[in-house]
């Protein structure tokens, strides 16, 4: 499922790169990760009232925080598709998560 879904950001990302000249070197995938870390933290001081809301409505800022809050989602899933890391690997061994159960049917 994690893969499936970095493919798709996969497909977005290099398409917004191509359409606006950007290069994704290596540095770019960890670079995006920390600016969109800053992106969420801007989203929550606004929404917690620590930070200027700019005149949005309280809808608005509920959707700027889930908005950025995927993006964060994309670039960690990105990061770690160029980077080659089984992230569903990854989490099952770090959180001690049991791995799923298969059917056998």
């Amino acid at each position: 499922m994690l893969r499936r879904l970095a493919d798709q950001f996969e497909t977005s990302s290099a398409a917004y790169a191509a359409a606006n000249g950007i290069e994704r070197d290596p540095d770019w995938f960890l670079l995006k990760l920390q600016e969109e870390v800053g992106e969420l933290t801007q989203a929550w001081n606004r929404l917690t009232g620590r930070g200027r809301r700019r005149n949005r409505t309280p809808e608005e800022l509920d959707r700027d925080l889930a908005d950025e809050t995927a993006d964060l989602l994309g670039h960690i899933l990105l990061f770690a598709r160029r980077n080659d890391i089984d992230l569903a690997a990854a989490i099952e061994r770090k959180w001690r998560f049991q791995p799923a159960l298969t059917s056998k049917s």
